[in-house]
C-alpha cells in the first residue's frame, strides 16, 4: 500500500517528466525542420510555407533566434486565445464540443473538490477508525486516514458522506443539464449556419428487397418516385469495389515511384535502375521508369476490366443505395420516416457525409450484420474478462512481495526507500497503461467487422466498448484483484462472517494506485501528447527514407484526427474516478482535476495547430458522453451504499436509496428532452434553410450538385486524368438517375407489393404516371 511518501515521490517523478516533455516540445516546435509535425493543420488548409531562412544551411534546420526561446511557453497562452465561435469555424463543432468534455469535467469537480476537502476531509481525519477497525490486518497507510476508511464503524459522522453525496448528485446533474442544453443548441445552430452539404439532401437506403424484373437502381427509382414523388431526385447505387480500391491504391504507389524516378532522372540526366527482385534488393536489373511505366500500364488495364465487371455484373451491386432529395426538408421526412409496412425493408437513414462514409463496409450484406455483431458480443466477452487474468499477474508481480517472490535476490534492492517508493507509486500505473497499447486497435477491428457504414459510428462503437472495458478491467478489476492480492492474509486469518467487512473496507484504499494511475496516465500521458515524439520521428524517417514526391510529404506528416474512439472513454475513466471517490477518498480530487485543467490546454493547441478532423457529425456523440457520466454517478452512489452497509451505519443508508432514482428520472428527463436534437432534424429548420437557401440562390442547380457526391471514390481514382473521368462518370450517373420504364406489366403498382405489403397501391399520380412512361 502507497504512502504519502511514496504518492509524493510518484508525483514528483510525473511532474519532472511533464515539465521535461513540455521544454522538449517548446524547444522542438521552433526548429525549421519540425514545423510541419507541429503545425500540420496550418500547411493542410495552405496558411502556411516552411519557415526556411535564408543564409548557411545550419538555419534551415535550427532555429538560431535566442529570443524565441526565452518565450518558450508562449504556446500555452495562445492555445486559450481563440475564441470558440472561431475554433468551430477553424476546427468543428465535433472538435469543440470534445474540448466541452474536459471544461465539464472542471465545472463538476472544482466545486465537488472544494466542498469535500472543506467538510469530509476533516471528518475523516480526526476520526480514528483505522486505529481500533475491527479488522487488524488490513494494510493501510497515511493516505487512507483522509478517506471513510478512517471513520469508526456506526458513527454517526456518516451524515456527512450521505449529505455531501446529495451535494454531489444534484451539482453533477445541474452541471450535465445545462451542458446538454448549450450543446443542443449549439448543434441546431452550428446545422442551421453551416453551409450547403450532400448529407443535408440524402438518406441511406438499405435492405432493398430483390426484384426478378428490375435492376436495383431500377427498383429504387421507382420506389421513390412513387412514395416520394415531389422531393426525389436522384439515386447512386452501392458496389461491391472493394476489390478495385485495391488496384488502385496498388497503382497509386506505383505512379509515385515513378514519378520519384521521373524527378531523379532530371537531377541527374542519368536513367535510374533497379532489381526486381525482394525489396529491391535481389532479381534482374531493369530500367526503373520503364518497368513502373510496363506496371502501371498493365495495372491500369486490370483497372478498366475491373471497374465494368463491377458496374455491369449485378452481383456486384449491393441491396443499398444514397438517395438525394431536392430539399432538405424532403430529405428529413424520408430519414425519420418508416417506408413500408414490413419494418425490415427499405431502411433509411440520414446518410453519413461523403468523407465519413466507410466505404468497405458498405459491401456487406444487410443480413449478415445481425450474425456478425452477436460474434463480435461473444468475442469482446471474452476479451473483457479473460483479459483481466495478465492483469491481475502482472500487477501482483509489479508490488514489493511479487518481485521479491519471483526474483528473491532483488529483495535487497528493492528495500531501498527510493526504488521502493518508485515500485509502489509508479510501476503498477506504467504495467496497466502498457498492457492498454493495442487495446484500441482490437477494438476498431471488432467494430469494423460489426459493419458500420461510417467511421464516425465506428469510432463510437468502439469508445462504448473501450469505456466498458476500462469500467471492468481497470476500475472493477483493480479494486478486486488489488483486494484478492494484496489483502490475502487477512482473509485467511479472520472468519467468514468478516469477509464483507474487509471488502468494504478495502476499495477506499485502493485510492492510491487510482493517483498513481491518474499521474501516469494523465499527467505524463497528457505531456506526451503535446511532444508527438513518435509522430516526430515517423515523419523524419519517412521524410529521409520514403518521401519521393510533394505528395508523400504531405502524407508523411497528415496528422490524423482526434481519436474520439480512445479519448473520450478515456476522459469518462477519470469521470468515474473522481464522482466514486468525491465521497470516499476526496485525496483524488484535486490529481483530476490537474489532468483537466492540462488536458484542456494541450488539446485546445492540438486541435487548433495538429489535428485534422476527417470528418464532421455536429457532436451527434455527446448522448454517449451524458449517458456515461450518468452511469459513473450511480455507481459512486452503489458503492457508498455498500461502503455504508459494511460499517453498520443501518440508521442513515437508507437515506441514500433515492440517490440512484433520482439520477435514472433525471436520465430519462434529459433524454427525452434533448436527445432528439442529435438524432433527429427538425423539419421547420429545414423549411427555413431550403426556403432561405432558394431565395439567395434562385439558380441552384442541385441536381448538378448532388449527382456526384456519393460516387465511390475509386470509380474517380481508376480513370486516367480528369477529362476521362468526366466524361465518364456523368454518362454513368446521368444514365442511372434518368427515368427508366419500368419493366413489369402493371405500371399501378409499387415495386414488389407482395413483399413488402401484400396487395397493389393506389394509383399513382398522373404526373409521376407520365414520368415513368415517358
Amino acid at each position: 500500500m502507497a504512502s504519502l511518501k511514496d504518492i509524493g515521490l510518484a508525483a514528483g517523478i510525473n511532474i519532472l517528466s511533464a515539465f521535461i516533455f513540455f521544454v522538449a516540445f517548446a524547444i522542438l516546435r521552433l526548429q525549421p525542420l519540425n514545423d510541419r509535425v507541429y503545425f500540420p493543420k496550418w500547411y493542410l488548409k495552405g496558411l502556411r510555407t516552411d519557415p526556411v531562412h535564408g543564409g548557411a544551411f545550419v538555419r534551415k534546420v535550427v532555429n538560431l533566434d535566442w529570443r524565441s526561446y526565452i518565450r518558450f511557453l508562449n504556446w500555452m497562452p495562445a492555445a486559450l486565445r481563440m475564441p470558440e465561435p472561431e475554433l468551430i469555424d477553424h476546427a468543428g463543432l465535433d472538435s469543440v464540443v470534445y474540448l466541452r468534455i474536459y471544461l465539464l469535467g472542471l465545472k463538476i469537480f472544482v466545486p465537488i473538490a472544494f466542498l469535500a476537502w472543506a467538510i469530509l476531509v476533516p471528518v475523516n481525519w480526526t476520526s480514528t477508525g483505522l486505529e481500533f477497525a475491527g479488522v487488524k490486518n488490513i494494510t493501510s497507510s497515511d493516505i487512507d486516514k483522509l478517506s471513510i476508511s478512517n471513520v469508526q464503524r456506526g458513527s454517526e459522522r456518516f451524515w456527512s458522506h450521505i449529505v455531501a453525496a446529495y451535494a454531489f448528485t444534484f451539482w453533477t446533474c445541474y452541471i450535465l443539464m445545462k451542458e446538454y442544453g448549450k450543446i443542443a443548441a449549439m448543434r441546431l445552430q452550428f446545422l442551421a449556419a453551416e453551409k450547403r452539404r450532400p448529407d443535408q439532401f440524402s438518406v441511406l437506403v438499405r435492405n432493398i428487397p430483390p426484384d426478378p424484373d428490375e435492376s436495383v437502381s431500377e427498383l429504387v427509382e421507382h420506389f421513390f418516385l412513387v412514395n416520394h414523388p415531389n422531393n426525389y431526385l436522384t439515386h447512386q447505387v452501392v458496389y461491391n469495389a472493394n476489390r478495385l480500391a485495391k488496384l488502385v491504391k496498388k497503382r497509386s504507389k506505383m505512379q509515385n515511384w515513378l514519378v520519384y524516378y521521373q524527378n531523379k532522372l532530371e537531377r541527374t540526366s542519368v536513367r535510374p535502375e533497379m532489381k526486381t527482385g525482394f525489396l529491391g534488393c535481389c532479381g534482374k536489373k531493369v530500367d526503373s521508369i520503364d518497368h513502373y511505366t510496363t506496371e502501371i500500364d498493365k495495372l491500369s488495364k486490370e483497372i478498366v476490366l475491373e471497374r465494368d465487371k463491377v458496374t455491369n455484373d449485378p452481383k456486384s451491386t449491393m441491396p443499398a443505395a444514397f438517395v438525394s432529395f431536392k430539399s432538405r426538408w424532403g430529405a428529413a421526412v424520408c430519414a425519420q420516416t418508416q417506408q413500408t409496412r414490413n419494418p425490415t425493408l427499405w431502411l433509411t437513414e440520414w446518410a453519413p457525409e461523403p468523407r465519413d462514409v466507410y466505404w468497405p463496409n458498405l459491401a456487406i450484406p444487410y443480413v449478415s450484420l445481425t450474425v456478425r455483431r452477436l460474434i463480435v458480443a461473444v468475442a469482446f466477452f471474452f476479451l473483457t474478462f479473460f483479459f483481466m487474468i495478465p492483469i491481475a499477474i502482472v500487477q501482483a508481480l509489479a508490488s514489493l512481495d511479487g518481485i521479491e517472490k519471483a526474483a528473491p535476490w532483488l529483495k535487497p534492492l528493492v528495500s531501498v526507500p527510493s526504488i521502493k517508493s518508485f515500485i509502489q507509486g509508479f510501476l503498477p500505473g506504467i504495467v496497466l497503461k502498457l498492457f492498454l497499447i493495442f487495446l484500441p486497435s482490437i477494438l476498431m477491428m471488432m467494430s469494423k467487422f460489426e459493419g458500420f457504414g461510417s467511421i464516425s459510428s465506428l469510432e463510437r462503437r468502439s469508445a462504448s466498448r473501450y469505456y466498458l472495458f476500462s469500467f471492468v478491467n481497470i476500475f472493477l478489476g483493480n479494486i478486486l484483484t488489488g483486494t484478492a492480492f494484496q489483502q490475502l492474509d487477512s482473509f485467511i486469518h479472520q472468519p467468514a462472517n468478516q469477509y464483507p467487512i474487509t471488502i468494504g473496507t478495502a476499495i477506499p484504499l485502493k485510492a492510491s494506485f487510482f493517483i498513481t494511475y491518474i499521474m501516469v496516465d494523465g499527467w505524463s500521458g497528457i505531456a506526451a501528447e503535446v511532444l508527438m515524439l513518435k509522430p516526430l520521428i515517423i515523419y523524419h524517417l519517412k521524410n529521409f527514407f520514403l518521401v519521393k514526391t510533394e505528395k508523400d510529404r504531405e502524407e508523411a506528416m497528415d496528422p490524423g484526427s482526434i481519436g474520439f474512439n480512445t479519448g473520450e472513454p478515456r476522459i469518462q475513466l477519470y469521470f468515474l474516478l473522481g464522482l466514486v471517490y468525491a465521497a470516499v477518498t476526496p485525496t483524488v480530487l484535486p490529481f483530476i482535476i490537474i489532468f483537466f485543467g492540462l488536458a484542456y490546454v494541450v488539446f485546445r493547441h492540438q486541435i487548433i495547430n495538429v489535428y485534422n478532423q476527417e470528418y464532421e457529425s455536429g457532436a451527434a456523440f455527446w448522448p454517449d458522453v451524458h449517458f456515461r457520466v450518468i452511469i459513473a454517478l450511480i455507481v459512486s452512489q452503489l458503492v457508498l451504499m455498500g461502503l455504508l452497509t459494511t460499517k453498520r451505519a443501518a440508521s442513515s443508508t437508507p437515506f441514500l436509496i433515492a440517490l440512484p432514482v433520482l439520477t435514472i428520472w433525471f436520465h430519462i428527463y434529459c433524454k427525452g428532452r434533448f436527445e432528439s436534437a442529435f438524432s433527429k432534424y427538425p423539419l421547420q429548420e429545414a423549411m427555413m434553410k431550403d426556403t432561405l437557401e432558394r431565395a439567395t440562390d434562385p439558380n441552384l442547380n442541385i441536381k448538378g450538385y448532388l449527382q456526384h457526391a456519393y460516387v465511390h471514390p475509386v470509380f474517380k481514382a481508376s480513370l486516367e486524368d480528369a477529362d476521362e473521368e468526366e466524361d465518364v462518370m456523368s454518362l454513368k450517373w446521368e444514365t442511372e438517375s434518368a427515368t427508366v420504364p419500368t419493366k413489369r406489366h402493371s405500371r399501378r403498382n409499387t415495386p414488389l407489393p407482395s413483399r413488402v405489403s401484400g396487395t397493389s397501391s393506389p394509383s399513382m399520380l398522373d404526373g409521376i404516371k407520365n414520368d415513368l412512361e415517358s
